[in-house]
Formats: C-alpha cells, sequence, structure tokens
C-alpha cells in the first residue's frame, strides 16, 4: 500500500468515526440510522477503501453499547459485505447496480449485528434483524444518489 492510498484510508476512517460520534444517540442499538455507513458505497469506486471503512467501523465500535461484541461482529459484518461487492464487482460494471446491490448486501447481513445485539443486550433476533436491516437499507439508499453523483463529478471516465 503505497502512501497516498495509506493518508487516504486515514482519512476515510477518520470521516467514518467523526459522523458516527456525531450521530451517536442513533448509531448504535436496535435501529441504527448511522448516517457513516454510507461511506460503505465508496468502495464501489475503489476496493482499496475497503481498510479505511473497516478501520473507521472498528474503532467506531469501541464507542458501542455492545462493547468488544460490536468490536468483533460490526466489524465482521462489515468486512464480510464489503468482500462480497468487491467480488460481484468483478462481473457487474453497471455503477448503478453495484451501489443497490451494495445497499442489499449490507441491509441482508444485518442479521450479523442482530444475533451480536441479541447476545449482548438480549434483544429478540428477527425484530432486530427487520428493525437494524430497515434502517441500513434507508440510510444506504440515500447514499446512492449522494455518492453517485460526487463521484461522477470526480470519476467521470469511470463510471458505467
Amino acid at each position: 500500500m503505497n502512501i497516498k492510498t495509506l493518508v487516504i484510508n486515514g482519512i476515510v476512517a477518520a470521516l467514518y468515526v467523526a459522523v458516527s460520534l456525531l450521530v451517536s444517540p442513533v448509531a448504535f442499538g436496535a435501529i441504527q440510522f448511522r448516517i457513516s455507513e454510507m461511506f460503505n458505497h465508496l468502495v464501489i469506486f475503489d476496493k482499496r477503501f475497503f481498510f479505511g471503512i473497516t478501520i473507521g467501523v472498528f474503532v467506531s465500535n469501541l464507542f458501542s453499547m455492545a462493547g468488544g461484541l460490536d468490536l468483533l461482529f460490526g466489524t465482521a459484518h462489515t468486512a464480510i459485505s464489503l468482500g462480497i461487492i468487491i467480488f460481484l464487482k468483478k462481473y457487474i460494471k453497471n455503477t448503478l447496480v453495484l451501489l443497490f446491490l451494495n445497499t442489499l448486501i449490507f441491509s441482508f447481513n444485518m442479521f450479523i449485528i442482530a444475533f451480536m445485539l441479541n447476545i449482548a443486550l438480549e434483544l429478540p433476533f428477527f425484530f432486530t434483524w427487520l428493525t437494524t436491516g430497515i434502517s441500513e437499507l434507508i440510510v444506504l439508499l440515500i447514499g446512492i444518489p449522494i455518492f453517485y453523483m460526487i463521484y461522477k463529478r470526480i470519476f467521470a471516465n469511470k463510471i458505467a
């Protein structure tokens, strides 16, 4: 990893943490409107953002009410979901399709977070999966036009 990539990932991680802490009252728990989850869309544009996003999630989860479990499960949720979309990106070239798939993958995979919240806080699994999944879906759907417009202007030649 070169210095530029390292610095950019550091900035992404720091922004993820800052935005998560800014909305911390609604960033953790059974209903999670963690606005910083929009940063998950960055991996559509460059897979090297994987590290910045994942580190940002890990550091943000240090402040979670679920404690160390969120460090493990929350970071795993992000790494698995990002890994799936990076794999799919090899076969799907349409950026908007990838953004919607990313949204669906992250939202579906919220069962990992629901499982963790069930263990840590004894929240009901299926209801928590539903509420966290819907929360994730809403945040990432809002992020699609925002990130598509920003990156269309910056990487116009790279977006399908």
